[in-house]
């Protein structure tokens, strides 16, 4: 068990260190090619596109990892049934946002020029939740190869789109690569889904019976799902509800929309992507720890879910020190390397000793939900977020700018990695 908790960290790790590269190039292709106009459009955007992602997969992915590892259902019936139901919600989602698509950009966002973007997700949430599940089963099958390459072709696949894409798109108005950037991702994720599907066992084979759904298996998926999504959700509300609060309180004390457009471009485009560069390791420690927690908290065997829990915070760690030690001494150099630009130095000193609490929160997230207690990593995301939420607005209105942004994203990491850890030592006592 040792053995291989290390190795699909270990290749996780692999994989995560080189999606992370082509992750960075992608986003150095984008600020480049988008401008800082066009990459603060497409970071007023994101929240909402995260928001509907995790709607979307409606925590799915999690629980078929989860019940994948316990290793006593009918894999591909789950799966089936993870697909139709998810698939059910994706049709409901994606009327919906074609509905509030122009309220959101023109009344919400204060920004007309994201309104095809917010269009374009409605058309991306398909393939991405499809891919998701199909995931979360090798995950559940502690088996990280698939995901790994399923990745790096992804991103490789995107980043040539990007290439190809954005700068004929320029050309005809910022509004519009910005659209195909959102719209990139359906060639990404049918890439992905293809190259899992070459992947599945060669007696993957499949019945009527398989494909028919199972209220029991949907049953057991949604009391695991549905607190997850709640704890997605309601970071991904925060994350949504940010640009809109932030751009209404600060056009509120006086400061210019393009002002607002450009400083928060350059915390969501550069300097945060730049402070969560080890995420990529703390996530793939978590992915691996959630099968392995599983099964030994099913044996009751407690003394070795400590150990993992404690070898996964070790090696997040392990990297996260040295980086933030770097990120404290060469912000300027690093934001100058990769994306051509010296702004958010600031920014970046103070928020990279903040989040080496932020890289122990995947590890401590996936052993939660390992335990059975999705509904305590729900509480202390709740209580992170309204943290977030009141302070943001009082901040912002004392005229401290983007600073107001900083000082509350630093409050929330505090409060969810503190509660999280006294929601593990009381359960494990």
């Amino acid at each position: 068990m040792k053995e291989k908790f290390i190795k699909s960290t270990i290749v996780l790790i692999i994989g995560g260190i080189i999606t992370k590269i082509l992750g960075m190039l992608n986003k150095v292709i984008m600020a480049r090619y988008l401008g800082t106009e066009g990459l603060g459009i497409y970071m007023m955007i994101l929240p909402s596109f995260i928001l509907f992602l995790n709607i979307s997969s409606f925590g799915f992915p999690v629980a078929v990892s989860k019940l994948v590892s316990e290793d006593d259902r009918n894999n591909k019936k789950l799966i089936f049934t993870s697909i139709i139901f998810v698939l059910f919600i994706n049709f409901l989602l994606m009327i919906f946002i074609l509905f509030i698509a122009k309220y959101l950009s023109f009344n919400l966002l204060h920004e007309k020029r994201s309104y095809y973007a917010i269009m374009a997700i409605s058309l991306v949430i398909p393939f991405a939740s499809i891919s998701g599940i199909l995931r979360s089963y090798f995950f559940g099958r502690e088996r990280m190869g698939p995901h790994v390459i399923s990745h790096i072709t992804e991103d490789i696949v995107r980043i040539i789109a990007m290439v190809i894409g954005v700068p004929f798109f320029m050309h005809k108005g910022v509004e519009y690569a910005v659209c195909f950037v959102i719209l990139t991702n359906i060639i990404s994720e049918v890439t992905s889904i293809l190259i899992l599907f070459l992947f599945l066992p060669k007696n993957f084979s499949l019945t009527r019976s398989d494909v028919k759904p199972s209220k029991i298996y949907l049953r057991d998926c949604l009391s695991i799902s549905i607190p997850t999504t709640a704890t997605r959700l309601i970071g991904s509300i925060c994350y949504f509800l940010e640009p809109i609060i932030l751009t209404g309180v600060l056009l509120y004390v006086g400061y210019p929309n393009s002002v607002i457009v450009r400083e928060y471009g350059i915390i969501s485009g550069y300097a945060l992507p730049l402070i969560l560069l080890p995420s990529f390791f703390s996530n793939a420690i978590s992915q691996a720890l959630l099968p392995v927690i599983t099964k030994k908290y099913k044996m009751r065997d407690i003394a070795g879910v400590k150990r993992k829990i404690r070898q996964g915070i070790a090696y997040s760690l392990l990297i996260g020190i040295p980086l933030t030690i770097v990120l404290e001494m060469f912000p300027d150099k690093l934001l100058k390397l990769l994306y051509n630009t010296t702004s958010g130095v600031s920014y970046i000193r103070f928020l990279a000793p903040v989040c080496l609490l932020q890289y122990i929160q995947a590890p401590l997230a996936s052993t939660l939900d390992a335990l059975g207690m999705s509904k305590e990593n729900f509480t202390s995301n709740l209580a992170g977020v309204l943290t977030r939420l009141v302070m943001l607005p009082l901040f912002s209105l004392i005229k401290i700018g983007m600073w107001g942004l900083i000082f509350s994203t630093s409050l929330n990491v505090v409060v969810v990695t503190m509660m999280n850890i006294k929601q593990v030592r009381k359960k494990l006592e």
